[in-house]
């Protein structure tokens, strides 16, 4: 009888120096480029997959937004740390073993998420995957980087951002597939036969890397970002939860931001002075990337934090499917990835905070669209908002990346670009959080402003009450104080519903207006013209 492998021999075999596969062999690099696209593929569609199976695992686990919100939060709070720390492992340790351990993370907290009973432990398995999923991304870009030539490197950074295109769009889809048709502990478990065989394809095809330059870990700017950041968020989540009776004065909620802040001024000081810093905040002195990089951070506030408000939109108020809800998404990536190269010509050949002005308005525009839906809005005024942000977004992240990277040193190019990719996720993290924090008292003091207007010796009342009550006779044949109080449930349950979705309205404002903010910044840069700057590429593909 033959026992399956244990973890020994899956530590031996990903230890193995040399792969099967020959390095010198023109053919490798692009086996290398698809087994980096399977990491790449799952990462992102593990951040777009879970938005429409929420309202399934909120009413499975009984809770409500404000708990839930962290099986989004989690997971890219734990991608966000990973991302500065995973360039440092990969260079201490090997890029072909941090890469297998990404993927084996990944598909480790894939399989928890889906036997998770609670939602505690549901948060827990995703900040797994988070773990996974940030070392994936920066270690996968840096790989290819090293092995395709100048000349062929924005081709197969092209063919990376596909993986990450692809994901955006068929996200949403496959994750109603499987709550629909089957359940949601499914779109976690897909992830394992995928996983599973990038794991493989890893420990075959790749040859180990290590680079000679890694220098000290710095400790102390890893733990205090590890407690600044998840317990400024866990404030901003239960501050006004229904859970949390004394409010934003709790004593726990002020002493979270006490220490929140307290681990932020040792962050800075500790990243300003450190030789080898976790997060070189140095770089931020560079004017136009300091700039863009702030541009990121209030973007990714309103753009990623309102990833997971039309999904309930479609689902609480319009009576959406999984798979319908899912499946309006498709276009999104289909868009942006049109939209996107034809944006980088014009950056090339014009003044570059056009297409990023431009698309900061389109983007806003379109949430701004999206705060004026109720329970009888078409589909297509919801379509016609999701093709005008993936024009937006679209439009928006090449040029916004290559102004930004273009006066940096090649030297210290991947540094700023996981700088600047932490710092839009840190964005997105807390978008979640206040906004799922706007959306529960938004949604309270729309139903109290519904119930006071609406007193039960009113006109108004009754004569409403009487014209559902006619409805209900005649579909139900009820009479009588039966008719009476079906009338009256459905009619509070019209305005809990109506309180719903004036509070999503007040949300996606809120991302509108914040993303109106983050053109300001733009402004200021020094100039919009694209050139090449010293020791720098002449554009930064795959961002």
């Amino acid at each position: 009888m033959h026992k399956l492998p244990g973890i020994k021999h899956l530590i031996a075999f990903v230890r193995k120096q040399n792969a099967t596969f020959d390095p010198t062999d023109p053919s490798y690099k692009w086996w290398l480029l698809g087994n980096v696209m399977i990491g790449t593929f799952m990462a992102v569609l593990d951040a777009t997959i879970v938005n429409v199976g929420l309202p399934k695992i909120m009413a499975s686990f009984g809770v409500g937004l404000e708990k839930i919100e962290w099986v989004l939060t989690a997971y890219m709070l734990s991608t966000a740390v990973m991302l500065p720390t995973s360039g440092w492992l990969a260079d201490r340790f090997g890029y072909k073993r941090v890469y297998f351990l990404g993927l084996f993370f990944f598909t480790l907290g894939s399989f928890l998420c889906g036997i998770s009973t609670t939602e505690n432990l549901l948060i827990i398995s995703r900040i797994i995957q988070g773990l996974g999923a940030g070392s994936l991304m920066p270690v996968g870009m840096a790989i290819i980087t090293r092995e395709f030539p100048p000349e062929k490197r924005g081709i197969a950074l092209g063919f990376w951002s596909i993986s990450s295109a692809a994901s955006l769009s068929f996200g949403p889809l496959i994750g109603g597939y499987l709550v629909d048709y089957f359940s949601w502990p499914l779109i976690f478990d897909v992830n394992i036969p995928v996983g599973i065989a990038g794991m493989l394809a890893t420990g075959i095809i790749q040859k180990e890397y290590r680079s000679s330059n890694a220098g000290k870990f710095d400790a102390v700017g890893f733990f205090a970002v590890i407690i600044f950041l998840p317990v400024l968020l866990y404030a901003l989540a239960e501050g006004n939860a229904s859970t949390n009776a004394g409010g934003w004065h709790s004593p726990l909620i002020i002493g979270c931001f006490i220490v929140s802040a307290i681990a932020f001024i040792v962050f800075i000081v500790n990243e300003l002075k450190v030789e080898y810093p976790l997060i070189d905040l140095r770089l931020l002195k560079e004017y136009n990337f300091g700039i863009t990089t702030l541009v990121s951070f209030i973007f990714g506030i309103g753009m990623f934090g309102s990833t997971f408000l039309l999904p309930l939109y479609l689902q609480n108020a319009l009576g959406y499917t999984a798979i319908q809800a899912g499946a309006v998404f498709l276009p999104l990536g289909l868009i942006q990835g049109i939209a996107a190269p034809l944006a980088g010509i014009a950056a090339d050949k014009s003044n570059a905070k056009i297409p990023i002005i431009l698309g900061l308005s389109i983007l806003s525009f379109s949430f701004v669209l999206n705060s004026k839906m109720s329970f009888m809005t078409e589909h297509d005024y919801v379509m016609l908002a999701l093709y005008l942000r993936g024009l937006g977004m679209g439009i928006l992240f090449g040029p916004l990346t290559a102004l930004g990277l273009q006066n940096i040193p090649r030297s210290q190019m991947a540094q700023a670009s996981g700088l600047n990719n932490v710092i839009r996720q840190v964005g997105g993290s807390f978008g979640v959080a206040i906004l799922s924090t706007v959306l529960t008292s938004r949604v309270i003091y729309h139903s109290q402003i519904f119930g006071e207007s609406l007193q039960s010796n009113s006109p108004i009342f009754q004569s409403t009450l009487q014209g559902i009550g006619g409805w209900v006779g005649s579909a139900t044949g009820a009479t009588g104080s039966v008719a009476d109080s079906q009338s009256q449930y459905i009619l509070m349950s019209h305005i809990s519903k109506q309180a719903y979705i004036e509070g999503i309205n007040d949300d996606f404002l809120l991302a509108a207006i914040f993303t109106a903010i983050s053109i300001i910044p733009i402004l200021f840069l020094k100039s919009g013209k694209m050139k090449r700057a010293k020791g720098a590429p002449s554009a930064i593909p795959g961002e």
